[in-house]
């Protein structure tokens, strides 16, 4: 099945459109020098910014009234200083009985973005949004369809974790309380061409509390589909996220049709920038692998994807985690045949390639992002 059948291509976008107006300053943006900093520059006094990191990322509140220990004459001035509202909940629809749950945000611009959080025996994942739309051009992404809007500061993407964890420490999610254990960069937009703000993110959720969440860098998975220059960036930061390679074809031919960056930096480069960040870190990459029926799935696919990630070597570096594609509403890019699907996994494992099928959660709530903040009409999707 050709992919040249798809309608005219949107354009690959990498820096985000100019004069858009930047959300308010939060806590989240800012380590705690800096928060301090800010309280002392409105006039404020500086060491409430410790009491105020503690309600938001310790205690996980959300209403002034219950922060006592601030002084009430200055309460509201506190919190619209450092806590200001960046996100309203426009719908969160729930699928397995209510581990699954997905949320609609609206930003303080209109724009729309979506979180899941997927709770699972013994761990709970926040999947989050880094950009409001996308600029990568994925013709099989729903978000990539919509465009790139803006970036989202690191205050946007830390409170989507934090609302999935006010309401499993609210008892609001079937299990009884929890916490949140893991977070991956797997919603809207690309993170790695926001990086500055997702490292920011990245940073506040691993900052010990009362800093930020104080979460293990372990459990957090930053995705791309192939930053080259970012992925090598990322290796030198000294956080051991996990890093995911959307992929998605072994050959060059393909993958410039599905993932159009390909264009700028080759399968060849792009894997070896996942290695480099294998090497450094020592931190098993995973790489992601949309199953879609006559494009990718055929069997010498499997044994290509086999022998360009083998060509560096076995000593379990890499993983790859085969995803049924979520196909969205009147498209031609529908899931592979099961039977297609055994034998790419056979084939993989035969060349000594750890292979694993995601879980599809979510699938009955538009679990693709990009689904649900934009109906096929525009829309808000019902």
């Amino acid at each position: 099945m050709s992919t040249s059948e798809e309608p005219t291509r949107l354009p690959l976008v990498l820096a985000e459109p100019k004069g858009r107006r930047k959300p308010p300053p939060h806590l989240a943006d800012l380590d705690p020098d800096e928060r301090k900093a800010r309280l002392v520059e409105l006039g404020l006094p500086g060491f409430r910014a410790k009491q105020l990191s503690t309600h938001y990322f310790s205690r996980l509140v959300d209403d002034p009234a219950e922060m006592t220990d601030l002084p009430a004459a200055q309460r509201e001035e506190l919190v619209s200083a450092l806590l200001p509202d960046l996100m309203t909940p426009l719908r969160t629809l729930e699928a397995d009985r209510g581990a699954t749950r997905k949320t609609l945000w609206r930003l303080f611009d209109g724009a729309l973005v979506e979180s899941v959080l997927m709770r699972y025996p013994g761990r709970v994942t926040m999947c989050v949004s880094s950009q409001a739309g996308c600029g990568m051009a994925c013709p099989f992404c729903a978000t990539g369809q919509g465009g790139l809007q803006r970036n989202m500061s690191t205050a946007e993407i830390v409170e989507q974790v934090v609302a999935g964890a006010r309401a499993l420490a609210r008892d609001e999610v079937p299990g009884g309380t929890g916490r949140v254990s893991n977070v991956v960069f797997m919603g809207m937009g690309e993170p790695l061409a926001n990086y500055k703000a997702v490292i920011g993110a990245v940073r506040r959720l691993t900052d010990p509390a009362p800093a930020g969440l104080g979460m293990s860098a372990r459990g957090i998975t930053v995705s791309t589909v192939g930053l080259v220059p970012r992925i090598r960036q990322l290796a030198d930061e000294g956080i051991p996220v996990t890093l995911a390679l959307s992929l998605h074809a072994p050959d060059d031919e393909l993958r410039n049709e599905l993932v159009p960056i390909n264009t700028r930096f080759s399968v060849a480069e792009t894997v070896e920038a996942a290695w480099h960040y294998a090497e450094k870190t020592k931190r098993r990459v995973s790489i992601e692998y949309a199953m879609m029926r006559g494009i990718n799935d055929q069997a010498w696919r499997a044994d290509l994807l086999g022998d360009v990630l083998t060509s560096y070597g076995d000593w379990g570096w890499v993983h790859v985690n085969l995803i049924p594609l979520n196909p969205t509403p009147g498209s031609k890019w529908t899931a592979s045949d099961p039977a297609d699907e055994r034998e790419f996994v056979r084939r993989l494992e035969a060349k000594g390639v750890p292979t694993t099928v995601r879980d599809t959660r979510g699938r009955e709530i538009d679990g693709a992002c990009g689904q649900l903040a934009a109906a096929p009409d525009g829309s808000v999707a019902e």
